[in-house]
């Protein structure tokens, strides 16, 4: 896996998408489990998943050109090219938030909160 913890172990977020639970995931996952740590999270749990604010930083800059990707090729280019003009603590900024993110939700126990 390309995340190393200083075990060396990976770790795995599992949300329930319907991705992560084909019958294909669930198998590569049982097959490979002892290959990093499984983090489970309910279902829909935004405030849990790293990705989803990257996510919506790259639509937010692909929705900004102009003009617009008109095809899949101007699509892909656009996504690198937003991804490349992120800055290097971008990433490491939302893995220091992890902590204060969990934190939140386990004393709110409730859906998702803003930061």
């Amino acid at each position: 896996m390309s995340i190393m913890l200083s075990d060396e172990f990976g770790q795995f977020q599992q949300d329930s998408a319907t991705p992560h639970t084909s019958r294909v995931a669930t198998k590569w996952l049982q097959e490979h489990s002892s290959d990093f740590r499984h983090f489970y999270c309910p279902p829909k749990s935004s405030d849990m998943n790293i990705i989803e604010p990257i996510w919506v930083a790259l639509q937010c800059a692909v929705q900004k050109k102009s003009p617009p990707p008109g095809t899949s090729t101007d699509l892909r280019t656009a996504l690198q090219d937003s991804w490349c003009g992120k800055l290097p603590g971008y990433l490491q900024t939302l893995v220091d938030t992890m902590q204060r993110r969990v934190a939140s939700i386990l004393c709110a126990r409730i859906g998702p909160k803003r930061y």
